[in-house]
């Protein structure tokens, strides 16, 4: 079934799980996700963001992600995942989606504010919701995610959800985008009090190669959406190397992409506790 975040992170954030958001830029990820979430009786976030379009045009896979998601027998959330621009963020809302990450983070905080606030105004009209993010959080491949003083602090936090009514906050702790080089380093101090102050779900960016003890530690201290893309990329690299070098079809090596991408999906529900959730 077809739902907004407040569906899903709501009940996570009271019972002290996460919800996965599973970008998926075409339909081998697409149908791993979904039988994955079904098999697992999960839900479960599906996507894509704005730097991925690129490799999936919104216009062609939009309608097989709202599709597939009304035909989900849990629920399922249709998110734009880091918005840039408000254009793009308006067509995705108009496309269908249930839910918009609008990211202005990483320019003028007022106008981040300013930008955020008037994309809640326009979800919410819709029935749609809306994430927002405060901090920095960085980029693995640059190691910039331990730039500590672009952390998001309680106070920003606090003011951020009282001017913009976002129904769930990004928040930087040491997280970055991509495969990290080097062990991240999560201020889990810094997390707990954030979540002291701030009532909304918080979500954790850049979930791609943490440590199981990561993710435990962050779900049990307040974060209640995680957001995973690179895993499903190198599941899906892994198996069609696998698949070349068995000499297998091209329908085959679909096949077995769209099985190891599923194998991924499913480790990360049960790890993020909401396996039997739906």
């Amino acid at each position: 079934m077809l739902v907004n975040l407040n569906r899903v992170l709501k009940q996570a954030q009271r019972e002290h799980y996460a919800v996965g958001l599973f970008n998926t830029t075409d339909t081998d990820m697409l149908e791993a996700a979904i039988s994955a979430a079904e098999e697992m009786n999960s839900p479960i976030i599906i996507g894509t963001a704005e730097v991925l379009l690129p490799y999936g045009d919104l216009k062609l896979i939009a309608p097989g992600l709202i599709n597939a998601a009304k035909r989900a027998s849990v629920p399922v959330v249709v998110h734009y995942d880091h918005g840039l621009t408000m254009d793009r963020c308006v067509e995705a809302l108009h496309a269908g989606f249930t839910s918009i990450m609008f990211d202005g983070s990483a320019g003028d905080p007022d106008a981040n504010i300013r930008d955020t606030r008037n994309m809640v105004n326009m979800a919410h009209y819709r029935g749609a919701t809306v994430e927002g993010e405060i901090g920095h959080v960085g980029v693995a491949a640059t190691g910039d995610n331990e730039t500590a003083d672009m952390y998001t602090t309680p106070e920003e936090a606090v003011a951020f959800v009282k001017a913009t009514g976002v129904d769930a906050l990004a928040v930087a702790i040491g997280t970055a985008h991509g495969a990290y080089k080097t062990k991240p380093k999560l201020d889990i101090e810094r997390l707990k009090q954030i979540r002291a102050v701030v009532s909304t779900p918080l979500v954790l960016h850049g979930g791609s190669g943490l440590s199981d003890d990561d993710f435990k530690q962050t779900i049990a201290n307040g974060i209640a959406k995680v957001n995973i893309f690179t895993d499903l990329c190198i599941a899906g690299e892994h198996a069609s190397k696998e698949s070349i070098e068995m000499g297998q079809s091209y329908l085959d090596m679909r096949n077995n992409r769209v099985e190891e991408i599923k194998e991924a999906i499913k480790k990360k529900l049960q790890l993020f506790g909401s396996a039997g959730k739906a």
